[in-house]
């Protein structure tokens, strides 16, 4: 009877070990399956080429061929205490044509990344860092042949920091609002910076502000809908108000992504974006259109203006 009760002792030790050990396994696999499931990554990227070729063609035109492409991917992770926001945007674009030759059309690189801890349920202290600059030269051309650079890598780029809160209902949008933020603008061009281009003290090559910052994203290429299920779409405006110098003067920066694919390969999307910043000047123009008004000291006015980019393409997508 003892050797019955022993037996029947250390099979329950057994059973009762092996359950420990097997509900720690699922534990751990549970665990470390919700630390993969905490990253949310995707994208696209996509590729558009248009060709126009005219051979004696009596109505009047010109032979063309464009190409544009852009890349747009977000890291994003979130857990119980804590978020970590990553994207960066992509875009450069070309234009050929016989009586203009070689042109830009886009030229774009925008990193940022997020961080936010917890305070209160959808609400976390957070601090932002933001980049923006291009890839190659810009051109101001007065005639197919005459151009003046006006833009290069590093001239500009701007650089922005912030603290403030961040709210996040959800892992593809959220709102940032900064009361402290410090922006600086580069200009690293020489002839640019000595005439004061994009708000520089002249013959400076940078220039620090000091103001509020918000930030408003939407992000979303998983639609569940039939009807959705193939678009991504991502909208952000930025908003910067500089306390120091005229704050009633707020800079906009909004811009909107949207992808469809077609099929698993052919794509349609459309890229906006609109500026207004009071620091960038362009020239006024007389009634012609065409002569620069000039003050009572032989300079050009400049005034503010909003700017505005628009890029339909049809082409090779992929989304990830």
């Amino acid at each position: 009877m003892k050797k019955l009760t022993l037996i029947f002792t250390l099979l329950t030790i057994n059973i009762t070990l092996s359950a420990q050990i097997t509900d720690l396994e699922k534990g751990l696999k549970t665990l470390e399956t919700d630390s993969v499931k905490s990253w949310k990554t995707g994208g696209l990227t996509s590729v558009n080429l248009s060709q126009t070729a005219l051979l004696n063609w009596a109505a009047g035109g010109e032979s063309s061929v464009a190409v544009n492409g852009m890349f747009s991917a977000f890291a994003n992770y979130k857990s119980r205490s804590m978020t970590w926001d990553n994207s960066l945007d992509l875009g450069y674009g070309l234009l050929q044509q016989k009586s203009m030759g070689l042109r830009k059309t886009d030229d774009k690189i925008d990193l940022t990344s997020k961080f936010g801890q917890r305070m209160y349920k959808s609400l976390y202290y957070a601090a932002l860092l933001n980049f923006k600059t291009q890839f190659a030269n810009g051109y101001n051309y007065t005639s197919a042949t005459d151009r003046s650079k006006i833009s290069e890598f590093f001239s500009p780029a701007y650089l922005l920091g912030a603290v403030g809160i961040n709210y996040q209902p959800h892992s593809y949008f959220n709102v940032f609002l900064a009361p402290a933020t410090g922006k600086f603008t580069f200009v690293m061009n020489d002839s640019l910076s000595h005439i004061g281009a994009y708000g520089v003290d002249i013959d400076k090559h940078t220039k620090s502000e000091f103001g509020g910052y918000a930030r408003a994203i939407f992000s979303k290429n998983d639609f569940k809908g039939e009807f959705l299920k193939n678009v991504s779409f991502t909208t952000k405006l930025d908003l910067f108000s500089n306390y120091l110098k005229d704050p009633q003067n707020v800079d906009v920066n909004w811009e909107t992504l949207i992808g469809l694919k077609v099929n698993k390969y052919i794509s349609i999307n459309i890229n906006t974006q609109l500026i207004y910043d009071a620091d960038v000047r362009f020239n006024k123009f007389q009634a012609d259109g065409i002569t620069p008004e000039i003050d009572a000291e032989g300079k050009p006015v400049t005034v503010s203006k909003v700017q505005f980019k628009e890029i339909l393409g049809i082409g090779f997508m992929v989304k990830f």
